[in-house]
């Protein structure tokens, strides 16, 4: 099904899915929940309990320096995969794929700047700006 015949929540829905397949099969690590939200040419994401157990024992033993850096290690080398699962499921060139995570909470932002808004069968669910009033 091409992203045109799907809506923005479908999408949305699968990338989350893909991408707690991803992290499953390449760290063995189950993530908690993913949340993904378009805002205009822009992608949200939030990986809940993205810290592998080895991030979380090196946290745990004060270091955390050294978890921020294997953190950040990891997130850069599946940042490919990751960039590849939104172009396939969008349909639409990743620009920009922007990544943090809080130590302390667990969790892994995202933001992925799209080259356009994706073709879907509900273009006005995507919130957008709102445009100024020509005076």
């Amino acid at each position: 099904m091409s992203s045109q015949e799907q809506t923005i929540g479908q999408l949305e829905r699968d990338l989350s899915q893909k991408l707690q397949a991803l992290y499953r099969n390449r760290l063995g690590h189950r993530i908690g929940k993913v949340t993904c939200q378009m805002f205009e040419q822009k992608l949200a994401i939030v990986l809940e309990d993205s810290l592998t157990l080895p991030e979380q024992l090196i946290v745990e033993d004060g270091s955390t320096e050294l978890a921020d850096e294997v953190h950040g290690k990891i997130e850069r080398l599946l940042q490919p995969e990751i960039r590849e699962l939104i172009e396939e499921i969008f349909a639409v060139k990743v620009l920009d794929l922007l990544s943090d995570a809080k130590l302390d909470t667990g969790r892994t932002g995202m933001i992925a700047v799209l080259d356009k808004i994706p073709e879907v069968r509900n273009p006005d669910a995507i919130p957008k700006v709102k445009k100024k009033a020509v005076t």
